[in-house]
This record gives structure tokens, sequence and C-alpha cells, in this order.
């Protein structure tokens, strides 16, 4: 679809007048809760408000796009490689109970064992990652106010930088005329994540921003908020608010900041460009966004549970990134 196709976008109701706007203090701790929903992604229900309606459009059934069966052959592999891990596992503790040697129970350590092997080096940048979710995004804050007009910059090259208030930014889909508004569920990283996209896989970046693949719903996520949103599931999923991480996907996770430094950007930008695949395969629209996004997660943990994955760029859904 063109990117020059214009599409209606839901603004909450607190948005340019503010009159019932709720602004949560923020602290120390930056990414404290989603913001197109009430809830976690962890399966509780949750409704969102909206001064549009619940609307959503008819999609033409005839019609299968390219992304779509992208999205499902890439959960196809990750599917069966892991039905090929579980026989291997399963035979492994079999031949563990009619052979208790240490040549077989060395292979399978528990979740506190692994973390607790962690390298220096994969520590320190577990260390450093937890420092960037620490930083607030501050609107008063030169440095930060850059990083707006960077990423304007990088979205649109070819267009002046609108003032840091301005009707434009809406474009970008951001809720409202001013962007920092938006940051109350999210930090600085969530910024710093738009940014990577857009430097490091420009072209994804550009198809998702202006919707380019796929048939697409009137009533469209908004491609700004969405992403400090995934940058929120990503920080639950891997437990990086915690002390140490807990879940398989947190403890895997920590295993590939030895062989890459800047594993969390790489797979926000894994996420962002598997959730869009899932919004169109689901054929969705925006009340549905947190049900895209719970399901996100869901092919997420998988793939990271798949053997011989030593880095993001080994997860089977990263080379829908080129295309």
């Amino acid at each position: 679809m063109a990117s020059t196709t214009l599409r209606r976008r839901l603004h909450h109701r607190d948005v340019d007048g503010r009159k019932n706007e709720h602004m949560d203090a923020l602290s120390g701790d930056s990414l404290s809760e989603p913001l197109l929903g009430n809830h976690g992604y962890d399966g509780s229900s949750s409704e969102v408000n909206c001064s549009h309606g619940s609307h959503q459009d008819p999609w033409d059934d005839g019609k299968k796009e390219n992304l779509h069966w992208t999205f499902l052959f890439s959960q196809l592999i990750a599917q069966w490689a892991q039905w090929i891990a579980n026989i291997v596992l399963g035979s492994r503790s079999i031949l563990e109970r009619l052979f208790p040697f240490p040549s077989f129970s060395h292979g399978q350590q528990d979740d506190e064992k692994l973390l607790n092997s962690l390298s220096p080096l994969q520590q320190e940048r577990l260390n450093d990652l937890k420092q960037r979710l620490k930083v607030p995004f501050d609107g008063s804050r030169l440095d930060h106010q850059d990083a707006l007009r960077q990423l304007w910059k990088l979205a649109y090259p070819n267009r002046e930088v609108p003032p840091l208030k301005s009707e434009l930014w809406k474009e970008m889909g951001w809720q409202g005329a001013d962007p920092s508004t938006d940051f109350r569920g999210g930090g600085f990283i969530s910024l710093e994540n738009l940014i990577f996209f857009a430097q490091n896989y420009p072209d994804s970046f550009q198809v998702l921003l202006h919707k380019r693949d796929g048939n697409r719903a009137e009533w469209e996520y908004p491609f700004a908020v969405a992403g400090i949103n995934i940058s929120f599931m990503l920080v639950q999923m891997l437990d990086l608010q915690a002390g140490s991480p807990t879940s398989k996907a947190g403890t895997r996770f920590a295993e590939l900041l030895a062989n890459d430094k800047s594993a969390f950007d790489d797979l926000y930008c894994v996420a962002f460009r598997l959730m869009d695949a899932q919004w169109l395969a689901k054929r969705a629209s925006y009340m549905e966004f947190t049900d895209v996004l719970k399901s996100t997660r869901a092919q997420l943990e998988l793939e990271l549970a798949l053997e011989d994955i030593y880095s993001v760029k080994d997860l089977p859904a990263y080379t829908m990134l080129y295309r």
C-alpha cells in the first residue's frame, strides 16, 4: 500500500487539551507501564478507551500478503526446531536415568547456575543495560531534546525538523503534539531503541513507519507509541528490572550478550518487525494491539529457547528485517 495513503489514528482523550490528563511521576525506574493498554502482557484482560469507538475495518479475505506468509514460515521453522529439540532432550533424559554419568548431566545446567556462570563481559553488559533502564525521559534535558530531533531526521530526512511541540509529531505516531508526554510508560531507552532501529535497519524502519506492507486496518497502531510498548514488553520478558533474570528468556538473553553488545537493541528491532507481521497475519486493528503484542512475546520466547542461538541474529525472525 502506498506510503502516501492517509489513515486515521486514535488519540487518547487527554491529548492536546489534556483536560483529563494524568501523568504518573517518573522515578528512577524508567519503564513503569505500557501505553496502549491497562496491563502488562501476561494474559490478563484489558480495555482501551478511545473516543472513536471500536470500529474495525473489513478485510479483503481474498488477498494474501507476502509478509503474512513470511511470518507463518518463520513460526513454522521455530516450532519445527523446538520439536526436534524436545526429542533430543527427551532422549537425553532417558539415557541419564539409565546411565547416570556426568557427561549427560553437565549439559543441563539450571537457570541459576547458568546465570552464575556468566562471564565478566556478560555481567558488565547486563549491568550497563540495567543502568540505561534507570534513565527516565526528561523533556527539559537538551540531550533528550536532541535525540527527538535526531529521530525525526532519520524518519523524515527530507523534511525540516518541527518544534518539539507540534501537530506534525502525530504523523510519526505520537499521541499528541508533545512527544514527551508519551514517555510516561517508558524511559529514555525506548527513544534510543527507535533511533537504533532507524540507523541500523533503515529499510525496515521506513516500511513500518509508513505502513507500506500488507492490507492495513483503518485504525492503525501509532508507530512511535507502539515502539515504546515494545521496549516495555521486552523489559518484562527478559526480567531486566529484577535483581537477576529468573525466566528462561531472561537467562538465555544474558548468554547472548557475550557475542552481541547491542543484543537488546537488535532484539527490539526483531520484535517490532515481528509484531507488525503478526498484526498483518491476524488482520488486527487498534483494539487488538495488546493481543498482538502478547503473541509477539510468545514467539520471541519460543525462538530464544531454540538451540544453536548464539546471538540475536541467529533468531529465525531476524531475517524479516531484510525482507
